[in-house]
């Protein structure tokens, strides 16, 4: 089995690239909006959602771009949320004139706190999530979705993310556990300023996995970019406050006013 993608619309492309543990119906809804000025294509990633029988031998944000290349007939805006901005971000290094802008959601550069790095998780914390999804599967997930929320932020959003989560199933351990490495020996920090290419940033002031300080700097680091921060936010934006993320999804890449019934509520 090869890569699962959907693809919607006319126009210039753009790619939307969902998180760890989830799959690309997370962005069902933006899509739908998107694609009346675009070609949206929406991939689940290897080992996620429909393509959860096919695991490369590599699980690197450069083989998982090298795997998303061919849904792609140009070149095309990346949007990365989560572990996808990790991917989005190699795109945008790795083959500068295929990515036109670069929208990174809840992303960060680098998951695991360092001496030199406070805006992040503990590493144990990847390693616990690691341990325990041998231990207990179903409840090691469903702490890490609640991790994504903010206090006061709506349940709609974890029933959705837990919605789309086990939508085709339960994701395997072992992409699981491929994507947990992943998060955890990555640092895109030294590569930032080589990505020349207009940039937007869109986080949660309130984010728990990927904290604020490092949305900060990726917008201090990054050559051409804009920094929105949603304050009320946790980990999913997009999902959370969605009329505002369109609204300024839609500035940066022009697809246009949308009508007040295209939004969403």
């Amino acid at each position: 089995m090869r890569l699962y993608y959907e693809q919607y619309g006319d126009g210039p492309e753009v790619v939307l690239v969902h998180g760890w543990g989830s799959h690309g119906g997370v962005w069902t809804d933006i899509a739908r909006v998107v694609s009346k000025n675009f070609r949206v294509t929406v991939p689940d990633l290897p080992g996620h959602g429909r393509s959860s029988d096919f695991l490369p031998s590599a699980y690197t944000p450069e083989s998982l771009v090298e795997e998303l290349r061919p849904a792609l007939s140009g070149a095309a805006v990346w949007v990365g949320w989560s572990m996808g901005g990790l991917v989005a971000l190699a795109a945008a290094q790795r083959y500068p004139r295929e990515v036109t802008q670069l929208v990174l959601v809840g992303a960060t550069p680098k998951y695991v706190q360092s001496a030199d790095w406070p805006h992040a998780m503990s590493p144990t914390v990847l390693d616990q999530f690691a341990h325990n999804l041998e231990q207990d599967y179903a409840g090691t997930l469903e702490r890490f979705l609640t991790l994504q929320m903010a206090a006061g932020e709506s349940h709609d959003v974890l029933r959705r993310l837990r919605t789309e989560m086990f939508r085709y199933g339960e994701p395997p351990t072992a992409a699981l556990q491929a994507g947990l490495q992943l998060l955890k020996e990555e640092d895109r920090r030294n590569t930032l300023s080589s990505i020349a290419i207009p940039a937007m940033i869109i986080h949660g002031g309130r984010d728990r996995l990927a904290p604020v300080g490092a949305a900060r700097f990726l917008a201090e680091h990054l050559p051409q970019t804009r920094l929105e921060i949603f304050p009320d936010a946790g980990h999913a934006p997009f999902l959370s406050h969605a009329r505002l993320f369109l609204e300024k999804l839609g500035d940066f890449i022009q697809y246009g006013k949308t009508n007040e019934a295209g939004l969403l509520s």
